[in-house]
């Protein structure tokens, strides 16, 4: 499959990939903030039927395939937070910059294996519109004892 030929909903029927859906808007801060098409995503954790597969902070190194995916779990909420606001995932012209939160034990230092997870499938369903500048930053705790968070920055296509 081409990355290049696909469009986003192709690639993710190809992944096998279902989005969650959207957080709701809450009163006092929105999921996706729209400033003039260029929409900011909140920070996204990975949330599976309403709960956290995983809770606390990456410590060893058994634990990067751990946050990998808990990444990757992020970047599906992203992907569903972007197709709301934007209409559809074909809409977004690029997600040029992302940042990956990762709770992290004293001495973890894999944080940018673990947000490989959420680059690549930005990637993987957005094709070139997908790559991205990053930071991956280890932090003590996360909301909710989550592993994880992404946030994401996107333009929509005019």
């Amino acid at each position: 499959m081409s990355a290049e030929t696909t469009t986003p909903t192709e690639r993710l029927r190809a992944l096998g990939l279902e989005l969650p859906a959207p957080d709701p808007v809450l009163d006092w801060h929105l999921p996706v903030a729209d400033d003039d098409g260029l929409l900011w995503v909140s920070g996204q954790v990975p949330f599976v039927d309403g709960a956290l597969p995983h809770t606390g902070a990456l410590a060893s190194d058994d634990d990067v395939a751990i946050g990998y995916d808990c990444a990757r779990r992020c970047a599906a909420h992203v992907l569903a937070q972007l197709a709301k606001a934007a209409g559809s995932l074909e809409r977004i012209a690029a997600v040029p910059k992302i940042t990956v939160f990762v709770a992290s034990a004293p001495g973890f230092t894999r944080q940018p294996e673990v947000a490989h997870g959420a680059s690549e499938l930005l990637f993987e369903v957005l094709g070139a519109a997908g790559r991205h500048a990053r930071s991956a930053v280890g932090v003590a705790a996360l909301p909710l004892g989550a592993p994880v968070e992404v946030e994401a920055v996107a333009r929509v296509r005019r």
